[in-house]
């Protein structure tokens, strides 16, 4: 397992980063909390031209055919800015979910409105509930009351992650033989959205009624296997977004503590401070690590992906969630006001922490795999 980007992915992350450092200014996410907007067009429209929402999508598709690896790179440098994006919702979520559930003609068709930024898209998956379809041990798998039947979908989905800009939902219902996937035109008659209030102002959510509204099923793959191979990897691609919100509140931490002073001396020359700051550094990397390892896993579809995607998710939610608030802390009264941008990586890391469900549902995941795993030895 090669843990160094390779010349190409370093490339491209350097290209996404010299991106975002134009177009995702603090200044920038500011004026859009202002003005109350859910996303930047404008960001979006540079990304699709640079190819990078097709970046995982194949040529045939209009994508640009990259792997899992590269889409991990964009993911962790929108992380690190915080981006005002659906990039998660529409080309992790939405799109990831129509090539391991769609049929050949309905990826012909979807993917490349994606690829072209066309159209957004979202995954509509909760019920109110914080564990994923895929949950197990004491969280228990949510029942699904979302159902279809004649081509009709009723239910009642939330939160729905940019449900207010897409214009295309795949959405997880029950079915007799296991989860079902299909896509719904969210523009159509018997589909109602409301806006909900979140943490995290940059990152808006809705709830979705279904009221037989018209659907069309992912007929290429369904229930329980594939509901799973679909959350480990939007679990690995969180990882790394969560992996560069970690290291962009590290270092925002690093610099303000060189250039305080208190009482005649720098913040950051205090052994607590420094010791606060290691223990943050050593998360990073080790959650880095994991992530990096469990992208390798998927792609190569190795037996041990499953705890892998469960590992990367748990090791970068811990060490998003203590840089976050250590970087706060170290600001001190600054830190809790507009005028520090703490507040962007501490409502992100809250937010990312229950996205895909919580810490201790993808912990769960990970003991019973590691249960089966000794099991399956034993006999």
């Amino acid at each position: 397992m090669n843990f160094v980007l390779t010349e190409e992915q370093a490339l491209l992350q350097d290209q996404v980063r010299g991106l975002l450092e134009r177009r995702a200014t603090p200044e920038s996410l500011r004026k859009l909390i202002t003005d109350q907007a859910p996303w930047s067009p404008e960001l979006w429209q540079d990304m699709a031209e640079l190819g990078l929402l097709g970046a995982a999508i194949p040529e045939t598709h209009g994508g640009v055919g990259l792997g899992l690896m590269e889409l991990c790179v964009i993911a962790e440098e929108l992380g690190r800015a915080v981006a005002p994006v659906p990039f998660f919702s529409s080309v992790c979520m939405a799109a990831e979910a129509i090539k391991l559930a769609g049929s050949e003609a309905q990826r012909a068709q979807w993917l490349p409105r994606l690829a072209s930024g066309e159209s957004v898209a979202t995954l509509a998956w909760a019920e109110g509930s914080g564990a994923p379809p895929t949950a197990t041990g004491a969280a228990g798998r949510p029942a699904l009351a979302t159902r279809i039947a004649d081509g009709r979908i009723r239910g009642h989905k939330w939160p729905v992650p940019d449900a207010g800009v897409a214009e295309l939902g795949v959405v997880i219902s029950g079915g007799d033989g296991g989860p079902e996937l299909s896509v719904v035109d969210l523009s159509a008659a018997g589909v109602r959205r409301t806006a909900l209030n979140g943490f995290d102002q940059l990152r808006h959510h809705a709830e979705i009624v279904f009221d037989d509204a018209p659907c069309e099923r992912l007929t290429g793959a369904s229930g329980d296997a594939v509901v799973r191979e679909l959350f480990d990897r939007l679990a690995v691609l969180e990882a790394f977004e969560q992996v560069g919100g970690t290291e962009s509140a590290l270092y925002m931490a690093r610099d303000y503590t060189l250039q305080r002073f208190i009482f005649g001396r720098q913040l950051a020359s205090y052994q607590a401070v420094k010791h606060s700051l290691a223990d943050i550094l050593v998360m990073l990397e080790l959650a880095r690590a994991n992530a990096m390892y469990a992208a390798g896993a998927i792609e190569e579809e190795r037996p041990d992906r499953h705890r892998a995607a469960a590992t990367a998710r748990v090791g970068a939610t811990q060490a998003y969630e203590k840089a976050a608030r250590e970087n706060l802390q170290l600001h001190g009264g600054i830190g809790f006001t507009w005028e520090a941008n703490c507040h962007f990586h501490y409502r992100r890391a809250r937010l990312l922490a229950l996205n895909l469900g919580s810490q201790e549902v993808w912990s769960d995941a990970l003991i019973d795999d590691l249960a089966r795993a000794d099991a399956s030895r034993a006999a």
